[in-house]
């Protein structure tokens, strides 16, 4: 299984960012995916994550109304459009995968990882 996340750089607070995460090695469709970042020096957080079929997402609070999560299951993709980015969204944000029905907020449920997409937020 491979979960390659792309899409991360440098952007101006009040920019813009989408994210990618394509999945291989797995039926794709049987997943709930999420998104997670970690700052520098602070622990991995949750921030969004998405039913198998769309249907259903969430979000951590401090990213309600700014961020969006979404899937193609077709390309086996999931997506993380970020609006109005803020410096204290800065950090590596990682894609992960999670055999279940109902999404986690805990990424100790998830299965599989990707490798992280750097976003730096300047002020």
């Amino acid at each position: 299984v491979q979960l390659q996340a792309s899409g991360g750089g440098l952007v101006q607070a009040g920019g813009s960012l989408r994210l990618s995460c394509a999945a291989s090695g797995l039926t794709f469709s049987s997943y709930v995916m999420g998104w997670f970042r970690r700052a520098p020096g602070k622990e991995r957080e949750f921030v969004a994550a998405i039913s198998r079929r769309g249907a259903n997402t969430y979000y951590a609070d401090f990213v309600k109304g700014r961020f969006t999560i979404s899937r193609d299951n077709a390309k086996n993709t999931v997506y993380l459009q970020m609006n109005s980015l803020k410096p204290e969204d800065t950090a590596v944000y990682y894609c992960a995968a999670d055999r279940v029905v109902i999404p986690s907020r805990d990424g100790e449920e998830y299965d599989y990882w990707g490798q992280g997409t750097l976003v730096t937020v300047s002020s």
